[in-house]
């Protein structure tokens, strides 16, 4: 996809660019990678993307260990994306899936996904 700039044969044109974060698991565990728009990508314990990403990269880096629960690294990344959300954290602009070997892909109930951000609410938690 591109978009043209100019007029007439000679249109300079420029690619949109997309960054993902891809997450899977298999023989090795779970995995996540992180595609930019060059085309490259790279192999991620934690990572954050899009508008807020230096200040939640900041925090993953601080605060993400290997040895966490999925239940504490949804708890952490729900942390994170309040500290850099200029909207409230709710469950009208949020969703939150897991993958795991167990599950596979799995979007997280509204229910759940509010009592996660509930706690984190009462507690005032910061990072």
């Amino acid at each position: 996809v591109a978009i043209g700039f100019g007029k007439g044969d000679d249109v300079p044109s420029r690619p949109f660019g997309v960054a993902l974060l891809l997450a899977g698991v298999d023989e090795n565990g779970p995995q996540l990678y992180n595609t930019d728009p060059t085309g490259t990508f790279s192999k991620w314990d934690a990572r954050a993307i899009g508008s807020g990403s230096e200040g939640a990269s900041n925090a993953l880096q601080e605060e993400y260990n290997s040895n966490m629960s999925l239940d504490e690294g949804l708890t952490l990344a729900l942390k994170v994306l309040k500290q850099v959300m200029e909207e409230k954290v709710d469950v009208t602009n949020v969703e939150v899936a897991t993958v795991t070997a167990s599950d596979g892909y799995k979007l997280l109930d509204p229910t759940r996904l509010q009592s996660v951000i509930g706690t984190i609410n009462a507690a005032g938690t910061t990072l």
